[in-house]
């Protein structure tokens, strides 16, 4: 459970938090579950993890955005984590990201983080455009880039799965155009 005093950003039925290094073991439900990090190069190993904590926590110091720790409001259960991570700092390009723990894929919960994580980016970060890559075999994260109006650019070559990985943009004027 997640102390709810702690959100900075709220949807209808989420909160973000920041990652401290007292959430080892929600990192572990996440990035240790195959089913979850299958596709992105895991599952990782308990260093890998940890690494990935450690990762995270020093990205919001350094530039002020993570992939954040999502809960659900009602009742404070860990559901993944979204957010941001530097891409193209020069060009003020983020690399935005969803991960959900299997128990809460297909209700709809990825495109409810990912919208006020892409308001927060061109609003509050003043990103000029979001970046977003998935596994060539990931259907659902297609789907779901494809409505958040991501365009697709290129193919992409990501070092962990060694594979091509479908890539794409979404910029500051189209997201503003589709409000």
């Amino acid at each position: 459970m997640s102390d709810r005093t702690q959100y900075f950003l709220k949807t209808r039925r989420l909160g973000f938090r920041l990652w401290t290094e007292a959430d080892l073991d929600l990192a572990r439900g996440l990035w240790g579950n195959v089913e979850i990090t299958g596709l992105i190069g895991g599952p990782f190993s308990e260093e890998q993890i940890k690494e990935r904590l450690a990762s995270e926590i020093s990205t919001m110091r350094t530039h002020q955005v993570q992939y954040w720790p999502i809960f659900y409001l009602s009742n404070g259960e860990h559901v993944g984590c979204c957010g941001l991570r530097p891409y193209r700092l020069e060009d003020r390009v983020y690399e935005i990201g969803v991960h959900l723990r299997p128990s809460y894929q297909r209700q709809g919960l990825a495109l409810e983080a990912c919208r006020p994580v892409i308001t927060f980016a061109f609003d509050k970060i003043d990103a000029t455009a979001l970046f977003a890559g998935h596994h060539p075999m990931n259907e659902s994260s297609r789907r779901l880039l494809q409505k958040l109006g991501f365009e697709y650019t290129h193919d992409e070559y990501y070092p962990p799965t060694r594979l091509h990985h479908p890539s794409y943009l979404l910029t500051r004027t189209e997201w503003m155009s589709d409000r």
